[in-house]
């Protein structure tokens, strides 16, 4: 019994002292269309503290891009991948002499040899000589400034950074603190931030500018363009502290928050506790790949699976909520930052397998802002519903909880939310509840809102279905069927219509009918009913046809442009959501061959280990989750169906860590770049020949183990009794 528990000991050592962080690389993602940051930030943390390098454009949503030369200076706040604007809140500026208001005066330039990021970690040497470093808890932010000789060593906070500024406050507190707000309108309506900034040597001036004028010595001002700085006499290589605390709720909340959260100078000390947190995380997913390039690829992945949804709460559990008002979370914790639209499909999945309690936290979010501001969220941000995207698709991430054996929320209370959602007026719903489809005249996106109103529909029923109300799962599993009212037989696509279908078409044209996507893309979207779209079209032969279509013909887009469309393999489009699940769906069709070759395809040309690396926006964990399914081998293809997808394993070995205590285990053998097909399977040791694992497979902890060859076996996972099924009978 001794010598058993000195190897459990052992062998629980190793797994903690593992470092995951090595391979992550934060710029990945910051370049091309991938939206990211590089900023250090915690696991779902509050603060992402980080450059600002870009005030405007498409690719500067989340204020840097890799490709900029000047950087305006550190804001507190950023979004990952996003295709749309926010945040920057509370921009600290170093500078020398007299200080400057205008971001044109303050920008400065910057080598990008200069400049360093790595978990918990930022760092870069602006022109002015002042050398910047970075580190966050999860509500707070340490900077480290290095001056050169001056005497008039300067930091300028701007709170008219970015987005309108609505009001702002600043405070001077002594001669070492300033405190303040800042509420803002871009993408959400009314941002609230309060912050707490504190200095770790006293200032010798101060001032205060609301446009033209500087107010020195002026120790507290309210307004719509406002600005401040503090100055300090300093040696050649003096250091200053600056931490930063921020809440949504009031200053007493921020500073409470760095209280509890950074009370010391110890930047060094603040970084190892980062990585400490992040190990933690990545460490709930062990792989192994010979490519080192694969192992850094992966885990940036999980890394930027891993920041929103943010913490919106303060350490005493107050947070803003949806009504605006100020609210204690009791018994759970209270988020934001929920791009539904696509985190639904993958990294919410994701997280019910290795995370069930901050899911269960997520979900008790969604029904309390269904409580304060009377609908589930769509896509929310800070207290603010910005209503962006189709869908209700706060839903399926209830469904698959409710299903994967997530607790602590109430079912009953979110399938009334759920109903609320489903049962509006707005975006189309009229039509679709009147007509079974949304008509062209009814909304813009009418195709592609029907066809996943019929997929939210399909996961309202499977939770009414398992709390036994009889009516609703009757009355829902019949809408989750609407998606066949728009299925035209004569093209095989999707179409829209009035009455009749909308004519002439063309599948290639992005119009005002589908969101971020054409013909091509949304004709393969019933996840909850690929067996009754085959039958529509004929059979298995028909689909995977379909698929083999796609794939192979012409990238060209007409029609409007659309940035989000990116990423193209033929018309598959996997910069961009609506085509995540199709290479998989040639399992459902019985040639899973076509799947595992696909899906390295698709691993090997849309990831790369490069701050371009992503062949799309990051979409807030999305794109990230995506790939790390696929590198385990297998993807939810249904989320709220219990099962998965079987793909073609890029890794050697993984390992996933389950919080029941159990581990599940792929082993890919024989695995080398040009083997992407699976020969044989084993599960827990039995001959294995589904092209589909479940979630109870999965659960119960186990191994399964692939054989992997440079040609397809077709005769694996392919007849009908092995294939995965959604069906509605």
């Amino acid at each position: 019994m001794k010598q058993l528990l000195f190897c459990l000991l052992i062998a629980t050592s190793a797994f903690a002292q593992k470092d995951y962080t090595q391979y992550v690389d934060p710029f990945v993602g910051t370049g091309g269309h991938g939206h990211t940051f590089p900023g250090p930030t915690m696991p779902f943390g509050m603060v992402q503290v980080g450059p600002d390098t870009r005030l405007k454009t498409w690719d500067g949503c989340s204020g840097y891009h890799y490709s900029d030369g000047r950087i305006f200076g550190f804001s507190h706040t950023h979004l990952s991948g996003t295709g749309c604007s926010d945040y920057g809140d509370v921009l600290l500026v170093p500078e020398l002499g007299k200080p400057k208001f205008k971001n044109t005066q303050y920008a400065q330039a910057f080598d990008k040899k200069n400049e360093k990021a790595s978990v918990g970690y930022y760092s870069v040497e602006l022109a002015n000589k002042v050398k910047v470093e970075l580190t966050a808890t999860t509500r707070a932010a340490l900077h480290k400034y290095t001056f050169p000789k001056s005497s008039q060593a300067d930091i300028v906070l701007d709170l008219n950074h970015r987005d309108e500024l609505k009001y702002g406050e600043v405070n001077f507190n002594g001669n070492n603190e300033i405190t303040g707000a800042r509420v803002s309108h871009a993408w959400a309506d009314s941002q609230i931030v309060y912050y707490v900034i504190q200095f770790s040597k006293p200032f010798k001036k101060f001032g205060i500018s609301n446009g033209p004028v500087l107010h020195e010595g002026m120790r507290s001002m309210s307004d719509t363009d406002l600005k401040a700085y503090v100055s300090f006499e300093t040696g050649e290589g003096e250091v200053i502290y600056a931490r930063v605390g921020i809440s949504a709720v009031s200053i007493d909340g921020a500073k409470k928050n760095l209280e509890v959260e950074l009370n010391n100078w110890d930047f060094d000390k603040t970084v190892a506790a980062a990585k400490e947190a992040w190990n933690k995380e990545l460490g709930k997913i062990d792989m192994q790949s010979s490519d080192p390039a694969v192992m850094r690829t992966f885990y940036s992945a999980m890394y930027h699976a891993m920041i929103p949804p943010n913490i919106y709460q303060d350490v005493d559990g107050q947070y803003r909520g949806r009504d605006l008002a100020v609210h204690e979370a009791k018994g759970f914790n209270y988020y934001t930052v929920f791009s539904l639209w696509d985190t639904y499909r993958a990294l919410h999945p994701l997280l019910t397998l290795i995370d069930k309690k901050r899911s269960s936290d997520f979900i008790n979010t969604f029904i309390t802002q269904y409580e304060q501001g009377g609908l589930l969220p769509v896509w929310e941000l800070s207290a603010c519903e910005t209503n962006c995207m189709i869908g209700y698709h706060a839903v399926p991430v209830i469904t698959e909880a409710a299903m994967k054996d997530v607790k602590g929320f109430d079912a009953s209370k979110a399938l009334e939310a759920m109903k609320k959602s489903a049962m509006e007026d707005r975006n189309g719903l009229r039509d679709y509840k009147a007509h079974g489809y949304i008509k062209m005249s009814g909304a813009h996106e009418n195709v592609s809102r029907t066809l996943e109103f019929a997929y939210d529909d399909w996961c309202i029923a499977m939770l009414a279905k398992k709390l036994g109300k009889t009516d609703d799962y009757n009355y829902y599993i019949k809408r989750a069927q609407n998606y066949k009212n728009l299925y035209d037989p004569s093209t095989g696509f999707m179409r829209p219509k009035e009455t009749a279908f909308l004519s002439p078409f063309d599948p290639y044209e992005v119009n005002h009918n589908y969101t971020e996507g054409n013909a091509w893309q949304y004709s393969f979207y019933v996840p909850q009913d690929i067996s009754g779209q085959m039958k529509l079209m004929g059979g298995k032969e028909k689909l995977a046809n379909k698929l083999d279509s796609i794939f192979n013909t012409s990238p060209v887009l007409h029609g409007h442009k659309q940035p989000d469309i990116s990423g193209m393999i033929g018309q598959y489009a996997h910069g961009n959501e609506p085509s995540h699940q199709i290479a998989y769906e040639y399992d459902y069709a019985g040639q899973p061959w076509k799947t595992q070759a696909m899906v390295r395809r698709i691993d090997g040309e849309m990831y790369r280990d490069q701050p371009d690396g992503l062949s799309g926006n990051e979409d807030c964990g999305q794109m990230s989750a995506w790939y790390i399914f696929s590198v385990m081998g297998f993807y939810p293809v249904c989320p709220g169906s219990d099962q998965y997808a079987i793909g073609s394993p890029l890794a050697d070995h993984v390992t996933m860590h389950l919080e029941n205590g159990k581990t599940f285990t792929v082993k890919a053998n024989n695995n080398t770049k040009g083997n992407v097909y699976i020969q044989s399977a084993k599960l827990n040791g039995s001959n294995y020949n589904k092209s589909y694992i479940t979630y109870d497979d999965i659960a119960k902890g186990g191994e399964i183990e692939f054989e992997m060859g440079p040609q397809p076996n077709k005769a694996w996972g392919s007849s009908d009794a092995d294939v995965p099924v959604t069906k509605i009978d």
